[in-house]
This record gives structure tokens, sequence and C-alpha cells, in this order.
């Protein structure tokens, strides 16, 4: 019997089913399409079809000993598509096109309705069938049970009997509290949850129209009356409870790599209470896992290294960017399945079916979000820090200047900007703005990165001998530099640095480091600014003349240091000797000549020599 032994499990079927095909943003018609199709479907492979043409063909009735998982599958669809048609033809009858009709359509509703608990009905006296005869599992007819106690609850509910049908779903909501206590993994636990959550406003429902008085307490209400009547409503319900755990007790043993640690932020539990969200967190905790240990061997290999001479921590480095991919995969479709299911609710119109003070799916989404861009920074930082180790200079005796690639500070300052892009929307969230420890961290950050980045860009100027923009790159840099210390100094505990993981760490030595790199690389721009063209805005230093050394005028002036020496306040020297020497000459003397005598002009005569006699002329 242990061979044909089944596992079905109606809860999750169902779960899926209706998530992707429709129901997750209230598309009634099409869920009722597609369980249409799959029922035609598996009744072709299952060979229970009724004959073709007008010719009917009479089904065999099954037995215990030839029922398939196909079988059961058939049912349940049959059962989803007549429920399905029940609220499509409710939705209709409500809106305002078709008030004439209303009435037929809410009685057509009925009737589907009734037929939908008819199919659950016969399949769970198959599922007892085989539970009796341990070809089911107590889990498996535990669903089915819950299942059905759902629907036909739902049914009563929409009948307007409210006290039967508070029973029932009670009693549903405590089997989904068993479920979910005992689960042996999240995904299982997160199913029950689910399904709790969406019975929970129906209950209170119907607590309110029987007038109780706290009938905001689903809990409560549902300890009560599950207490009183779950004998009733489940046959052999206590029994059926036990042997669900002496099962999970012994499937557990090989499953617990697929529990998921619970999720903290700031002391609290973050509720995760999707299937499909559970998978993809669980695919992030094994990258963290893999991450966590791909730092311990890098980590051993740093500290024996510690005394060699050469390039620390490279090869480890790029060891370390590439183990972020998987984790930020994982992260980017929790994200995405996040969002889909915060689209989900709101499209839909309804509010959280979560219990009153619990953190939504609004919540969940925006904790993921700041995970991703956590670790989306952190592989960054790591990224710059491995680009600047493999191009750092080897230590020599004589200091001379540092010949960089001229593609490394463009590479770094596009990766800072990636950091500075991810901070702004980190700083958006609002459980960032909700925390004011939190906000001002990231403040910090986001001032210290752009510090940074203006510090590598101005190095990307004076590459190209744009001194003026690099100087006033390095001011900004030291006005963020400033800001990032007055915001540090509000809060006494960096909750970044002592958070897990701390993916950005910042000190008050790493702030002086900083200081004292921004203010030598100012003063180097500075020098050789003015070695190019004696601080010019002009970059042009063709037309730049050095300026002449003050010092050669020494060669031309007489300088009486006997008075300087008595206007400073200082005693003169004593008087030497003076020692007959040849005075220099000055350059600036002339010496004495002849004058040169001036030409004689040539005699001449005649009238022209007597008419320049009268006119004044020689």
């Amino acid at each position: 019997m242990s061979e044909n032994k089944l596992s079905f499990r109606a809860l999750q079927l169902a779960n899926e089913q209706r998530t992707a095909y429709g129901l997750r943003y209230n598309d009634f018609t099409r869920y009722r399409k597609h369980c249409a199709n799959r029922t035609h479907r598996l009744r072709s492979s299952l060979k229970m079809t009724h004959g073709k043409g007008r010719e009917f063909k009479k089904l065999p009735p099954l037995s215990t000993d030839n029922i398939k998982d196909g079988h059961l599958e058939l049912l349940l669809f049959e059962s989803e598509r007549a429920w399905a048609y029940s609220q499509d033809l409710v939705t209709q009858s409500l809106q305002p096109a078709n008030e004439d009709q209303a009435g037929t359509l809410r009685h057509s509703a009925t009737g589907r309705f009734r037929r939908a608990v008819h199919w659950s009905t016969q399949l769970l006296s198959h599922c007892q069938s085989l539970y009796a005869s341990s070809r089911l599992s107590a889990e498996g007819l535990m669903q089915i049970t819950i299942y059905t106690l759902i629907l036909n609850g739902r049914f009563l509910r929409y009948r307007d009997n409210f006290e039967d049908a508070v029973i029932q779903l009670s009693v549903a909501r405590h089997l989904l509290d068993e479920l979910a206590d005992r689960a042996v993994t999240s995904r299982d636990q997160a199913l029950a949850t689910v399904f709790a959550d969406e019975i929970g406003p129906e209950i209170r429902y119907c607590a309110h129209e029987l007038g109780r008085e706290r009938a905001y307490d689903v809990d409560a209400i549902a300890a009560e009356l599950s207490e009183k009547h779950r004998g009733e409503i489940v046959e052999g319900c206590d029994t059926l409870i036990q042997k669900f755990r002496q099962e999970g007790e012994v499937t557990g043993k090989g499953e617990g790599r697929k529990k998921l640690t619970t999720l903290m932020w700031e002391g609290q539990p973050v509720p995760v209470r999707n299937p499909e969200l559970v998978d993809v967190l669980l695919r992030v905790q094994e990258a963290e896992a893999k991450i966590t240990q791909s730092r311990e061997p890098a980590r051993a290999e740093g500290v024996s290294d510690k005394g060699r001479k050469g390039k620390p921590g490279g090869h480890g480095s790029k060891k370390g960017v590439a183990a972020y991919d998987a984790i930020l995969l994982a992260l980017s479709d929790a994200e995405e399945l996040a969002r889909k299911l915060v689209e989900a609710q709101q499209n839909s119109g309804s509010s959280s079916t979560s219990a009153a003070g619990t953190r939504d799916i609004h919540f969940v989404y925006a904790y993921i979000v700041y995970q991703l861009l956590s670790r989306r920074i952190q592989r960054d930082l790591l990224l710059v820090s491995a680009l600047l180790t493999s191009h750092r200079p080897q230590a020599s005796a004589k200091p001379k200047k540092e010949h960089v690639d001229a593609r490394l500070y463009p590479a770094v300052v596009k990766l800072l900007d990636t950091v500075i892009q991810s901070l702004a929307q980190m700083r958006n969230l609002s459980i960032v703005d909700e925390s004011t420890d939190l906000a001002s961290a990231v403040e910090a950050r986001l001032t210290f990165t752009k510090a940074r980045r203006c510090s590598y860009l101005a190095q990307c100027y004076v590459a190209v001998k744009k001194y003026a923009e690099a100087l006033s790159l390095i001011q900004h840099a030291t006005i963020y530099l400033r800001e990032t210390r007055s915001t540090l100094s509000i809060f006494s505990e960096d909750p970044i640095s002592s958070g897990s993981p701390a993916y950005y760490p910042l000190t008050s030595s790493d702030l002086d480091a900083l200081e004292s790199t921004i203010t030598q690389d100012g003063l180097t721009i500075k020098n050789e600014w003015f070695a190019y063209n004696g601080g010019s805005i002009d970059a042009d230093n063709k037309t730049y003349k050095k300026p002449l050394f003050f010092d050669i005028a020494l060669n031309y002036v007489q300088l009486d240091m006997d008075r300087l020496q008595e206007r400073a306040g200082k005693a003169s020297a004593p008087a030497l000797v003076p020692v007959q020497a040849v005075p220099a000459k000055s350059r600036l003397e002339e010496v004495a000549r002849p004058k040169t005598p001036e030409p004689q002009a040539p005699a001449r005569g005649g009238l022209s020599s007597l008419l320049e006699g009268w006119w004044g002329r020689k």
C-alpha cells in the first residue's frame, strides 16, 4: 500500500492555480475558463469522457483501489470551477448595467455555489476512504477538510446563515493554525497563513452580524467555537491532529534546510505570509550563506599574507564581487514578486488581510528593497576597493609621481554614482524615513560618498589639465565632508555599522583619512596649476612666460646692509679694516669717449650758396 500512496495537497494546488490564473487580481472569469480547460484535459487523460456525439457513456464508479491523483484533482477543479462561476455571477449582479437581471444572476450564483459544495464534499469522502486505507497522509486529509469547511462556511454566509457559517470557519481556522504551527517547511507555514488571513475578515463579519461584543478578536472567537464544535464538524478531529503531529516529527528531520530563518527589523520579526515569497527568500538565504562561507577562507588568507609584500587581496576581491551575483539575482526576484503583490492589493481595492497591528505586504516590500539596495552598495564598494587595489603602485625608496591608468578614475566615479543613486533610493523608503537614526546614518553615507566622488572626479580633470574645475570639486568635497561630520555627531550609535550585515561601515578615522587626502590633493593641484600656466584660467601655456628671478637685481643695485640692519633694530657688524680694492664696474656705468666730429658739408658756390645764406641755411 505504501507504493500506491497519494501525495495530494488541496490547499497548495488551489493556491498555486488561483495565483497564476487571475485571482491575484480578482479576475474570476479568467480563472473559471482555466478551470474548465483543466477539467477537460484531466477527463481526456483519465479516459473519463462520456462518449462522442449523442451516444452517452456512463462512467464506472470510482473505488478506493483505482483512485489516482488525477481523479482527486478533477474533483477539486470541478469545485473550483463552480465556485469561480458563482463569484463571477455575483460580481455581474452588482453592476448597474445588470440591475434588471440582478435577481436572476444571484439565483444562478447560488446554484453554482451549491454545486461547488457538492463537488468538495464528494472529494472529502474519497479522501477519507483513502486515509482509512493508509493511501493518504494526515496532512492531505487535513487540507481537503479545511478546503471543504471554508467553502461550506462561505456558502452559509452567502445565505445569511451567520451562526453556522462562523462555526465552520472557526474550525477551519483552528486547523489552519495547527498546520502553521507544525509546518515542516516555511512554504507550508506561509500557505496556512494565507488561507487563515483570507477567512479572518469573514469570521469577524459573521460575529458582528451576530452581535458579539468582541467581534474584532478573531483569534478568541475561533478558539472558543472550535473547542466546542470541532468534534461535531470534523470526524475524529483530535485523532487526526495527533497523527499529523507524528508525521511532522518524522518528516521534519530531513527538511531543515527549507526552513526560513526569522527576518528581523529593529528587534521585531518581519512576517512573510506568501508561499511564493518564501521560495525566493529561501534562495536569498542560501546565497547569503555562500557569501559567508567565501569570506572565511579569504579572511584566513589575508591573515596569513599580512607579512608579505605585494598587492594584498586583489584576487580575493574579484572572487568576492562574483559571489554577490547570486544574492542580487534572488533579491531582484523577491522585489519583483513583492511589487506585484502590492500592485495586486492596490488594484483590487482591498485592504490588508493580515491581523491588526502586524506588518503588511507594503512593509515587506520596503524591507526587501532595502536589503537589495544594501547588497548592491556593498558590491559596488567592493568593486571600488578592487579597482584601487589593483592599480596601487608598489612602495619604493625614492618618491616619484604616480602614473595610473587613465580609465581608473572615471570607472571609480561611475561606481560611486551608482552608490549615490542606491543611497538616495534607500533614503526615500518608508522604513528608513520612520527611523530617525537610520535616516541620519544613510544621509551621512550619502554626503561622504559625494565627497569621495568629487575627489576622484577632480583627478579626472587634472588629467586633462583643467585645474580650475578640479579645485572647485575639491572645495565641494570639503563641504560634503563637513556635512558628514555634522550628521554623524547627531546620534551616539550608528545603526548601519552595528547592524548585520554592516554593508557600509563609516568611522571617524575614515573621515580623517579622506580629509587628509583632499587637502593633499588640493595642494598638489595648485602646484601643478602654477607650474603649468601660472594659475591662469586659460589652460593654454604656449603664451605663458615664466617671471624673471628677482635676485638678478642684485647684480645692478648696491645693497646697504648696515642701513637694513639698523632699521631692523639689530646691531650692525663691527667695521672691518678697509682693504683697497678695485671697485667693480657696473654694467650701467658709461665710459667717457671723445665726441665724434660732425661731418662737414661740402662747399658750394654760385647762386645756390648765395640764396642759402639769405634764407639762413648753411
